[in-house]
């Protein structure tokens, strides 16, 4: 089967069939050519999970509360999903390890090291994965990291999974998501991350994965366009409901 063939039926049958593989990201190349792409996108079943909105400057994005009023724990929802840092790192995570890796690394550190100090949430019995996806153009070559952070199956310990990416084909990328389905507990992500399509600008990419998402349990996505010789950028963003005062 052909790499655009696989893709397309990885959509399918992971995303548009799953009614809930909750947050997730993607890492890839347009298929111009032109822009390296990050895709991210939160997705809920309680009312506190689903009342969020994306918000952005044009280069960070973060989440904040659709209606103030209904927050009940904000620490698991409300953080930087999108962070850059000017010499030329593009990071995006679904957690507050989006600053643990930008602080770190800012700092001198690795993204390995970076991640290296954090753990699964402490969302029992769920355990959501931390997953975190950044592009590193401070050298050459030019590299792509996706990482999974996944409660082991023997106890308390984190499993640690690291993928190093130096090429993709135009239109496409590769995705990783917290969950690999419904259920209760929700069971984790295993195995590689699979290739997705990334066609058309960044607005046709959005809608592509935002249809592809369940219907009752989407809640937010956002994309963001990257030159990786100017850094300039680009954000779109889908938000299920509104801000409210």
């Amino acid at each position: 089967m052909k790499l655009t063939a696989r893709a397309e039926a990885n959509v399918r049958t992971r995303l548009a069939g799953n009614p809930y593989p909750g947050r997730g990201l993607v890492l890839g190349m347009d298929d111009k050519a032109y822009r390296v792409i990050q895709v991210y996108w939160i997705m809920g079943r309680s009312e506190n999970s689903r009342n969020r909105v994306f918000a952005t400057d044009g280069k960070r994005v973060w989440t904040e509360p659709a209606d103030p009023a209904k927050v009940k724990d904000p620490s698991l929802i409300i953080y930087n999903a999108i962070r850059e840092l000017p010499e030329g790192l593009f990071v995006v995570t679904n957690g507050d390890h989006t600053d643990t890796i930008c602080d770190m690394v800012g700092a001198g550190g690795t993204v390995e090291k970076a991640l290296g100090t954090r753990q699964v949430e402490p969302d029992a019995p769920n355990f959501t994965p931390r997953i975190a996806g950044v592009f590193d153009f401070r050298g050459l070559p030019y590299v792509a990291i996706l990482s999974l952070l996944r409660k082991s199956a023997f106890g308390d310990a984190t499993d640690r999974f690291y993928w190093r990416y130096e090429e993709f084909d135009p239109g496409l990328g590769y995705c990783i998501t917290t969950y690999l389905g419904d259920g209760d507990p929700l069971p984790a992500f295993a195995g590689e991350p699979y290739l997705v399509p990334l066609v058309g600008d960044p607005c046709a990419v959005a809608s592509a994965f935002w249809d592809a998402l369940d219907r009752d349990n989407k809640v937010s996505l956002c994309v963001k366009a990257i030159d990786p010789e100017s850094f300039e950028s680009q954000v779109v963003i889908i938000n299920k409901y509104e801000k409210r005062a």
